[in-house]
Parts: C-alpha cells; sequence; structure tokens
C-alpha cells in the first residue's frame, strides 16, 4: 500500500514538471502561434510526463533503496568519532565554499559556475579531511571528560571502542583467527611485550566458531582450543580485551574485513599469516607477526659451535639426518643418516635463514678412532 503511494507521489511529480515545461519553456512559442491549444497542452503534457513517472517508479524506488542501504551500510561500519569529524569537515568546507562563491559569482558568465565546483570541491575536500583527522577533532570535544572529578561516573565503566580508548599513543592490536588459534599471544601479551588493547572482531568470532564445529577432528580442535585461549585472556586481562561488532557487509573475504577495520581504527594487525602480512604491507597496515618475533628471540647459533642433537628422521638429500632444537628449529646434519634414533654430538656448519625460520647445517663430530660421538640416553635427557 505504501508503495502506491509512493509510485503515485512521483507520477504527481512528473505531471508538475510537465505543466511547468509547458508554462516555462514553450509557453511564448505555444502563445504566439497555437493559443487556442495552450490549455490542452499543458495537460497533454502533464498526462504524459505522469505515464512516464508511474513507469519510472519502480526502478527509481528500486535505485532509491539500494543507495539508501549503501549509505546506512557505510555509516553504521564508521565509528562516532568518524562521523562526527566528517559532518564537521563538510559544514567547515561549505561554509568556506560560500564565502568565496560569494565573492566570485558577481564575475560575469562563468560565476555562477565557478561558486558551483568551489562547493562540490571544498566540500568533499572538507569531508574528507574532517574523516582523517576524526580523532583529533574527537579528542578536542572530548577532552573536558578527562578534566572531571577523580571519582568516575558509571556510564564510564561501559565498554569503549580501542580507537575512543587510544588516548596513550599505543595503537589497538587487531586479532586475527590464526592467532587466535595459534594461543601463543595469550603468554606474549601477558609477559608485557606486546601493550595496548586487543580487538577481536565479531566476524572473527563467528570464522573461529565454523571452524570449531568443523566436521574435520584436527580442525575442530584447533578451534576450540582458540575459543579457549579467547576465554583465558578475557579472564585474565578482561580490561584489555574488546570486542568490536563493526561489521562490513560489502566485503566478503575476512582478511580483507580486517585489513578495513585496522585502517578505520587505525591499529595494527596481530597475525602468524605469511600472505595476509604481505597484503597487509601492500595496503600500508602495519602488522606484528607472532611468527617473526618468535624467530627473532631463538637461540643465536655460530658456526664451529658444538651441540648435542638427537637425530629422529632422514633428510630429503641423501645421507641427510633431521633433529631438531627445544624451540622447533630444524637440524640438517650431513651424512647423519645412519644415526636415525641416536643422541650424537654435532658440529655447527652454517646457518640459513629463511622467511618460514631458521634452519642450521651440522656434521657429526669424530673422536679420535674415527667414531662419530655418541652421547647415552641418560645424559641426553
Amino acid at each position: 500500500m505504501l508503495k502506491k503511494f509512493v509510485y503515485g507521489g512521483i507520477g504527481l511529480l512528473f505531471a508538475v514538471i510537465g505543466v511547468l515545461l509547458v508554462m516555462t519553456v514553450m509557453r511564448n512559442w505555444i502563445l504566439f502561434r497555437f493559443e487556442q491549444y495552450y490549455v490542452p497542452a499543458i495537460v497533454v503534457s502533464a498526462l504524459g510526463l505522469a505515464v512516464i513517472g508511474l513507469l519510472l517508479a519502480p526502478s527509481l524506488m528500486r535505485s532509491l533503496e539500494q543507495g539508501t542501504e549503501k549509505i546506512v551500510s557505510q555509516l553504521s561500519s564508521m565509528s562516532t568519532s568518524d562521523i562526527v569529524g566528517s559532518v564537521l569537515g563538510l559544514i567547515a568546507g561549505l561554509v568556506i565554499a560560500s564565502l568565496i562563491g560569494s565573492v566570485i559569482t558577481h564575475i560575469a558568465v562563468i560565476g555562477p559556475y565557478m561558486a558551483v565546483i568551489f562547493i562540490i570541491l571544498l566540500g568533499y575536500m572538507g569531508l574528507m579531511v574532517g574523516y582523517r583527522r576524526s580523532g583529533d577533532i574527537w579528542q578536542i570535544f572530548s577532552r573536558d571528560k578527562s578534566d572531571r572529578a577523580d571519582k568516575p561516573d558509571k556510564s564510564d565503566k561501559k565498554e569503549k571502542s580501542a580507537k575512543d580508548r587510544n588516548r596513550g599513543g599505543i595503537p589497538p592490536k587487531i586479532l586475527d583467527t590464526s592467532v587466535i588459534i595459534d594461543g601463543r599471544i595469550a603468554d606474549i601479551y601477558q609477559t608485557g611485550f606486546v601493550e595496548g588493547d586487543l580487538v577481536v572482531a565479531s566476524f572473527v568470532l563467528e570464522e573461529l566458531r565454523h571452524v570449531a564445529d568443523s566436521s574435520d577432528v584436527l580442525k575442530r580442535n584447533r578451534g576450540r582450543g582458540g575459543l579457549d585461549v579467547l576465554n583465558r585472556m578475557r579472564e585474565e586481562f578482561s580490561d584489555n580485551i574488546v570486542i568490536t561488532e563493526r561489521d562490513y557487509p560489502q566485503l566478503s573475504e575476512v582478511d580483507t574485513k580486517l585489513l578495513k577495520l585496522a585502517q578505520d581504527m587505525r591499529g595494527v594487525v596481530l597475525t602468524n599469516d605469511f600472505n595476509l602480512n604481505k597484503v597487509a604491507q601492500l595496503q600500508g597496515v602495519k602488522v606484528l607477526n607472532i611468527n617473526e618475533l618468535s624467530n627473532a628471540v631463538k637461540p643465536i647459533v655460530l658456526p664451529g659451535e658444538e651441540m648435542s642433537v638427537h637425530i629422529i628422521k632422514e633428510g630429503k638429500e641423501a645421507g641427510q639426518g633431521v633433529a631438531y632444537l627445544d624451540d622447533g628449529t630444524m637440524i640438517v646434519v650431513e651424512n647423519g643418516k645412519r644415526y636415525t634414533g641416536r643422541h650424537i654430538q654435532a658440529v655447527v656448519t652454517s646457518i640459513l635463514q629463511t622467511a618460514a625460520g631458521r634452519m642450521v647445517f651440522a656434521r657429526p663430530k669424530y673422536g679420535k678412532n674415527g667414531e662419530v660421538l655418541e652421547i647415552q640416553e641418560e645424559a641426553a635427557i
């Protein structure tokens, strides 16, 4: 019923346009040549445009609904500070454009057109500047809140967004699914090497839930482990865990949403996903990769250094044996295949640093009798 009223209103609007078209544009021409057809021309023009309006009404309404939905979606994904900054920037741009326009309007012929151009240009510039500097604008308006009495108000206990809580210059850390499932972030944050709020987006929680409900046993266990990590962190760091409901329906991939969220919140993505790390660098988003942190804090091994290793399997190349340090560093022992399952003394020959981590190459150490130096199981333990 409401749509019929809207369609009727569109038809009536087109009819009024038809009447005005005849009365303003064609009036003198009709009265000069066909005076007796003036009124019928008005009626025909109004009816003709009314019919056109009724025919175009469904497509116009559809376009209007889609445009409105897109605008509402964009606004709902923006924080309050972004909206306030954008509106104030737009107002400032239009005020400056009106002042300039009042001067250049008096220029002959091109003056009015230049005024319109300045209004569009400065309005857009003000909107973008206000959006990008929304954090500074928001701080100006919220500064009086920090000057209140020491006794906190009950409303201040409500959860704040990570962007609005970023008062000390520490950007919020936005967690992706992989780093939650990994689990090491809880211990890293507890040590104090990572500061600021930890932000978990609702779409990341949704993806984590899907992993926890997977039919694959391994994936299901990893997903449930990630949920356990989140619960532990909420218990231990409740004041620093922020769950944001901000979403981007127009974006389909979780990684793309994550990078957009980091840009809007001026935050840092915390991950161990190598591909996400590369994409974030291309988009100018700062990333903290805990795998890189893990590689950085591994003990330094130098060529010529001796170590005891446990050969657990053969390597890719002929005769190679593979062992591992306690931190997971792979050790490739030349001619070590024959010692699989045994603890031996080895000498480091070289170190290879790759994107996946550090790899150590070594050779068995031989005694004076020419036999490899083995370590007894009890001594190794």
